[in-house]
């Protein structure tokens, strides 16, 4: 691969969340600046080999500032949009277009849309769940706004690193799965650590009088990993590998219940 000379590489940052390194390019350097300081942890070498390059217009895309999210399969890959951005994405030849506001959760957005798109071809997921890892092993606590996934990621023992307390980023490796930190961030407005662990329990949040853990059958649990996987392309073609995943995750790691009260005693119950 050619190396890249000092001005380009001023104009290059390469974001790597979950092992996939991905490329942006953009004629501002202020923006890198931007992206460096937002993705801190995840940011690789300018030089860095990327899976995917993307190249960045700073203008709105001229659609309604309100308009939600809407991701569509073209003849050639994928156009995703909101209001405050639009990208077209060919995952065959590794680019993409991004014309967006000049704001780094803009970009944060698309970084989303595109890992889950990835991980529904590999049998991974992002989900609406924090994560720790204390001991080398990973647990994943997941639940709707309110569950206790910040609470929960606050009381982790000080030597767990906090992979993040907002958005889980799971890959299958192999016969099992695997957790990795994300920048995504909650409550906390702190990037997770960007390091990785087998998933040891994957727990279903609810907050109650007293700690306590409760097995969950393997069909309840699919239907409530499924609820807060994040996906958000709507056609039965892409929707259908994420459903496979949910039920050959479910088969492959124990999913608990756990109901807490907000006490760091409750980590002496998970591990």
């Amino acid at each position: 691969m050619q190396e890249l000379t000092a001005t380009e590489a001023r104009h290059n940052i390469v974001i790597e969340v979950g092992g996939i390194p991905v490329r942006v390019h953009t004629a501002d350097p202020k923006f890198v600046e931007l992206l460096e300081n937002r993705y801190t942890g995840f940011v690789s070498a300018p030089t860095r080999e990327a899976q995917f390059d993307f190249e960045i217009d700073l203008k709105a895309p001229g659609s309604d500032p309100d308009a939600d999210v809407s991701v569509r399969r073209e003849a050639r890959g994928w156009t995703f949009e909101r209001g405050d951005f639009r990208a077209q994405w060919d995952p065959m030849a590794r680019r993409g277009h991004i014309q967006q506001t000049p704001n780094p959760y803009s970009m944060d957005s698309v970084l989303r849309i595109v890992h889950t798109l990835v991980l529904a071809g590999q049998g991974g997921f992002l989900v609406h769940a924090a994560s720790a890892v204390p001991n080398g092993k990973a647990f994943v606590f997941s639940g709707v706004s309110g569950a206790g996934k910040t609470t929960i990621s606050r009381l982790a023992p000080r030597d767990a690193a906090v992979l993040t307390d907002e958005i889980s980023y799971v890959r299958r490796e192999g016969e099992s799965y695997r957790a990795y930190g994300t920048p995504f961030t909650g409550e906390l407005a702190r990037v997770g650590e960007n390091v990785s662990a087998p998933i040891e329990t994957f727990f279903l949040l609810a907050q109650g009088p007293k700690n306590k853990i409760e097995d969950v059958d393997k069909a309840q649990a699919a239907r409530e990993l499924l609820s807060n996987i994040l996906f958000f392309a709507e056609d039965p073609e892409s929707v259908l590998p994420v459903f496979q995943s949910a039920c050959d995750f479910v088969s492959r790691v124990a999913v608990k219940r756990l109901t807490f009260v907000p006490d760091e005693k409750v980590w002496e119950m998970i591990g």
